[in-house]
């Protein structure tokens, strides 16, 4: 992608810095963020950033060619805490921005969803099978499913949801303002560079399908290029358990850190995920390049340095 002006929402946190920065190079990028879980830290100056909500209603969508709507209350426990601002975050937030867009002459949506909808299975998930809402992250993010499905088919609008699989970059990148919601291979690495005992909930063996932010940016970018239209999956079609992972942090580092383990305190838990990515291969051709084992040596090599 070249030459357009885009939107990202959610652009100074972790997923959406990354996809800002990497297509500021050729595109003139407008990133708005509520700054609750980002900072304009993450962001290159080239990057023009708003600090904004995505229930305003002066959205800067004038002369949007694309909309990446990654913002998001992101997280099974953000949900519980307050459900009522979280449907209103990632469902109204939805629908509040792409109107503006839509309104403003937009018609290429890509958005995020969520791969948690599967449950817990160690097959890989394909778009297709049934899912369903155990939590209120899950429901919101099916509701915006459901309204991109009203955007297309009662304006004509594209509108591709990806659902992501475990992102990770580690805290070296765009993680570290996450804190205790960047994702555990961030929070290992930095746990075990420390000295100190990441803690896995049951045995350690439950499965993630891990995928490198660099991959995940680049998946977005060919849905919009190719103006995408439906669901697609995001992932590696391989999974790590917790335990394989700490492995792979403490051979990395040369280090010999325990994990200790505790009873999983979440009501709703997703044991295992493994992505199907045939169909966005078939349309796109993008695949990931980015294997576990040189993810994590990228996660660790900021410790490696001091």
């Amino acid at each position: 992608m070249n030459g357009k002006r885009v939107l990202v929402t959610g652009g100074a946190g972790f997923i959406g810095s990354n996809l800002a920065n990497h297509l500021a190079a050729e595109n003139e990028v407008v990133a708005v963020d509520d700054l609750y879980l980002g900072t304009p830290d993450n962001l290159d100056d080239a990057v023009e950033f708003h600090d904004a909500s995505v229930l305003d209603d002066d959205l800067p969508t004038e002369g949007v060619d694309v909309v990446f709507h990654l913002a998001a209350l992101s997280s099974y426990k953000m949900h519980e805490e307050n459900p009522t601002k979280g449907a209103r975050v990632n469902v109204e937030g939805f629908v509040n921005t792409v109107e503006q867009a839509r309104n403003d002459g937009c018609d290429t949506v890509v958005y995020a969803s969520t791969s948690s909808i599967y449950g817990s299975r160690t097959e890989p998930s394909p778009e297709d099978m049934p899912v369903e809402a155990r939590t209120g992250y899950e429901a919101s993010k099916l509701a915006r499913e459901r309204y991109a499905e009203y955007f297309h088919h009662h304006y004509d609008m594209r509108t591709a949801g990806l659902r992501f699989f475990s992102v990770y970059q580690g805290f070296g990148g765009a993680e570290a303002h996450k804190g205790e919601f960047a994702n555990t291979v961030a929070q290992f690495a930095d746990q075990i560079a420390n000295g100190e005992s990441p803690e896995l909930f049951g045995d350690g063996t439950q499965t993630r399908d891990f995928t490198h932010v660099d991959d995940i940016v680049r998946g977005i970018e060919l849905a919009a290029d190719h103006r995408l239209q439906g669901i697609y999956n995001l992932g590696t079609a391989e999974s790590y358990s917790f335990n394989e992972m700490v492995g792979m942090i403490n051979e990395t580092l040369g280090t010999d850190v325990d994990p200790v383990y505790i009873e999983n305190p979440l009501d709703v838990y997703v044991h295992d995920t493994m992505a199907d990515c045939t169909k966005i291969r078939e349309e796109t051709g993008w695949e990931p390049q980015i294997s576990f084992e040189e993810g994590v040596r990228r996660v660790c090599e900021p410790y490696l340095d001091e």
